[in-house]
């Protein structure tokens, strides 16, 4: 890590701070737009004018939106994301609940991705035209066009219920059994990796193919060197950025997707929270999940800048 790189972060973080502003801010305004009232919700369907009245002075929610607003976002900056509207709980430790269940998903995922795609990319990349090469990207564009919620039905239907090897729903906090959570975690992290595997194999294989055929390389070739340390030295090294914006582009689209499987699989993590949390107009729920999604996608994108740095010195210089 270079002096430059962490001089960057300051100038990053600030740059940040307005993408917290208008993501909390649209998803704050959303949510008034649903239909249904959480005053109504909360009073009960056969609760008095007042009781209603009531409830919406005593949660604030008679306040004009800005208000509303401004209030939450003063109160998070000072650590409080308020309580749930519905069970009482602080939406903290909701998110401390979940957040551990979705982190392990997710990073499941990202790794069985690549461990997956790098292989398949390079010899896809060292074999350009071949039956191997259109194999693998055939199966590319097949990884990018199953639906991820189609895929954990499946996965569910074969690998759970019909030869039993992994369970089909719930899960395991990683605090509790390790063992166990990763157990319960392959399978949605399959369905999440298959899309993932597909994109940094295809991204994996373009690149390698316009380095291999470089002059640069041509000329190595012709002074004798072995094919492997071409392909180690020269041909990976100088994909490094491009591979680096791909996995950290992935990370973020593979948080987005949990919240899709894990309404497959019943599993108590961030994105089955964030829809229950919406569907009942839970407003401090909605609103510190996603702050916490907002704050993960900033810091992957921090480390990715500080990266750069690391695999490439001259985006420092520059």
């Amino acid at each position: 890590m270079t002096r430059r790189s962490l001089a960057m972060l300051p100038r990053r973080l600030l740059q940040a701070v307005p993408v917290v502003f208008l993501a909390t801010f649209l998803v704050f305004g959303l949510l008034k737009l649903l239909p249904g009232d959480i005053a109504v919700t909360l009073a009960g369907e056969n609760a008095t004018e007042a009781r209603i009245a009531e409830i919406r002075s005593l949660y604030g929610l008679d306040q004009p939106f800005l208000v509303q607003y401004a209030q939450w976002l003063w109160n998070a900056l000072h650590g409080d994301l308020a309580r749930s509207l519905l069970s009482g709980e602080k939406v903290a430790e909701t998110i401390a609940r979940c957040y551990p269940n979705t982190l392990l998903i997710v990073g499941l995922a990202i790794v069985i991705s690549v461990v997956v795609a790098v292989p398949l990319g390079i010899l896809a990349a060292t074999r350009p035209g071949s039956r191997l090469d259109g194999a693998v990207m055939t199966l590319a564009s097949v990884g990018v066009a199953l639906p991820n919620f189609w895929l954990a039905m499946l996965l569910v239907s074969l690998l759970a219920l019909d030869l039993g090897l992994f369970p089909a729903t719930g899960f395991v906090s990683p605090f509790r059994d390790v063992g166990q959570a990763l157990w319960h975690a392959v399978l949605p992290a399959l369905a999440l990796a298959a899309s993932g595997i597909a994109e940094v194999a295809r991204q994996l294989r373009s690149a390698l193919v316009e380095v291999l055929s470089s002059q640069h390389v041509r000329t190595l070739v012709a002074k004798g060197l072995r094919p492997s340390s071409i392909l180690w030295k020269h041909g990976l090294r100088n994909v490094g950025v491009t591979m680096l914006t791909v996995v950290s582009l992935l990370v973020n689209r593979t948080l987005a997707a949990t919240v899709v499987v894990e309404a497959v699989f019943a599993i108590p993590g961030m994105g089955g929270a964030i829809v229950n949390a919406a569907i009942q107009r839970d407003f401090p729920v909605v609103q510190g999940v996603v702050l916490a999604m907002v704050v993960t996608v900033i810091i992957v994108n921090l480390a990715t800048d500080l990266l750069y740095g690391v695999l490439d010195p001259r985006i420092n210089r520059a």
